[in-house]
């Protein structure tokens, strides 16, 4: 091989990778936000999560995109590990079709291809015709590095070197281990696919070898999946840890079925007999669909093995805890008066919550020091605290459709409100981590009567907090003048470490940047106030 078929291979490599990306972007635009939508609502539902996957990757044309989607909405909490699993699943099946396109001899339709894709990309105004124009250019660039890569290793086969190389191959474990380390270097499955495609008609590789390197192709596959992993939280890399236990277990199951079954291999052949692209392209679709359906029925352990892997810690564990509901029932199993008492408890135990997150978000901002894990674990609690506002509400929505009395009808409608006003007081609890952290990141802080007077306006909200979860929970309307008086003393001390900051901006004594943190921090603290104050009167004017 001259150094000219060298670079042209290069080359050709380079077309179809650009050729694959620029399908893939074009695809994108097109579909706009519907595949993330599209992926969004996976359900449990196994059957529709793998065809949800499948679906995605033909799209895309790529699964490394649709794995990359499924980790970003693993990592933010929109999709877990049972949903991810299945659309993974899916993706697996769906990047066989690249190589089901390229097994079709299209490259001296090639240059006509990158024209029309050129002309509608360059000279086209509208986008969506624009984003057409560009995946017909990545399919014309596609063939045609197909078609260099062609040129470029004919005279490989007249090589004594390359001919012991592939001896080498022979070895089906060798061939697995030069698979996986192949794509992991090209980053992309359906990349590595078409060159060993490619190899195999040109009569460089036989197809049995071939077979073995796309086995190894799909667990090399997961390596841009286990990069991305690095930057997310836990729950993120275990749905990377997912995609390479799968691959691993699939390509133990072929290997097995191979072993066991030569066959099978012949089988597939004569499924297009003379034309070894096309059976490799078979190959590799069938043992795609054959391993998804082997292996579905036993995703949940799949799931469990990645959650061995990287093992739950206590506060993941509080999280998955706290994002369920303890007391309500649905409302066509439950009797209505029962129904709301459930709603009571609910609402108390997301009050207490509340309450918690409030003060550690005050230890957050007062406490010298590192505080960051403080910080992690206040905007943990507020995800719990916004799911049980959503998840109350929903369920007493439920109630409307039952035969309530009218005292049931009023508390059910005023729980509604007392949730959303204590999922108020959690977002503000969020809002005082990040008075802290502006103040680290200015290197900044409060004087030390500002810091004081902050702190007694501080006592006085908690207390607030604390008598309205007694008041409504136990309907103990007797400890409403104390509320009363509680909610007069916070507008009042309000008011007057108002005056104090703006004597002691006047007198040069506080820092600019500090003084907008304490003027926000006030004005959130007496909103958590006004907050607790209508919670502890919210079941009390039906009464009166």
């Amino acid at each position: 091989m001259s150094i000219a078929d060298f670079f042209a291979l290069l080359g050709g490599v380079g077309l179809f990778l650009l050729g694959m990306t620029l399908m893939s972007s074009g695809l994108q635009s097109a579909a706009g936000d519907k595949v993330r939508t599209i992926l969004e609502h996976a359900t449990s539902n196994k059957i529709r999560g793998i065809l949800l996957g499948t679906g995605v990757t033909v799209l895309i044309q790529s699964s490394s995109a649709t794995d990359m989607m499924v980790i970003g909405f693993v990592n933010s909490g929109l999709m877990n590990l049972k949903e991810a699993i299945a659309v993974i699943m899916g993706a697996n099946i769906g990047t066989t079709i690249t190589a089901q396109i390229t097994a079709f001899d299209l490259t001296a339709f090639a240059p006509l291809l990158l024209f029309i894709g050129c002309v509608m990309y360059l000279f086209m105004s509208r986008k969506k015709v624009k984003s057409v124009g560009m995946i017909i250019l990545g399919f014309g660039m596609l063939f045609v590095g197909v078609g260099l890569i062609k040129d470029a290793i004919k005279p490989l086969s007249q090589s004594v070197q390359f001919e012991q190389f592939l001896a080498g191959l022979s070895n089906p474990v060798l061939a697995v281990l030069f698979g996986i380390a192949f794509t992991a270097l090209l980053q992309s499955s359906s990349s590595s696919t078409v060159i060993f495609q490619t190899f195999a008609v040109q009569g460089i590789l036989n197809y049995r070898t071939t077979v073995y390197l796309l086995i190894g192709a799909a667990i090399g596959s997961v390596t841009p999946n286990l990069l991305a992993g690095l930057t997310t939280n836990r729950n993120g890399k275990r749905s990377a840890v997912l995609n390479l236990v799968f691959n691993l277990l699939r390509a133990a199951l072929l290997l097995t079925i191979i072993s066991i079954f030569p066959q099978v291999l012949d089988l597939i052949c004569r499924l297009s007999p003379n034309n070894i692209g096309r059976q490799i392209a078979n190959t590799h679709t069938i043992f795609a669909i054959f391993s998804v359906l082997v292996l579905a029925p036993f995703s949940g352990l799949i799931v469990r093995l990645a959650e061995l892997m990287i093992p739950r810690l206590p506060e993941e564990t509080r999280m998955l805890e706290g994002k369920k509901l303890l007391y309500l029932n649905s409302a066509k199993s439950t009797l209505p008066s029962v129904q709301i008492r459930q709603a009571v408890l609910e609402c108390r135990r997301m009050g207490e919550m509340t309450l918690d997150n409030l003060k550690l978000s005050l230890q957050c901002f007062f406490e010298d020091g590192n505080t960051q894990k403080l910080m992690n674990q206040v905007e943990d609690t507020e995800s719990i605290i916004d799911y049980l506002c959503q998840a109350i509400s929903d369920r007493l929505m439920e109630t409307r459709s039952l035969d309530l009395t009218d005292a049931d009808a009023f508390r059910a409608s005023k729980l509604m409100v007392i949730a959303m006003n204590f999922e108020r007081i959690g977002d503000q609890a969020e809002n005082i981590i990040e008075f802290r952290q502006k103040l680290d990141e200015q290197n900044d802080k409060l004087s030390t009567a500002g810091k004081s007077d902050l702190q007694k306006l501080s006592e006085k909200v908690v207390r607030s907090v604390e008598l309205c979860i007694d008041i409504f929970s136990e309907e103990n309307f007797s400890k409403l003048p104390e509320a009363s008086e509680n909610e007069n003393q916070v507008d009042q001390l309000h008011d007057q470490i108002t005056n104090n900051h703006v004597q002691r901006l006047m007198n040069g004594n506080c820092n600019p940047m500090a003084g907008i943190v304490f003027t926000d921090m006030t004005t959130d603290l007496e909103r958590c106030a006004d907050n607790a104050f209508n919670i502890s009167t919210a079941l009390f004017k039906k009464t009166s």
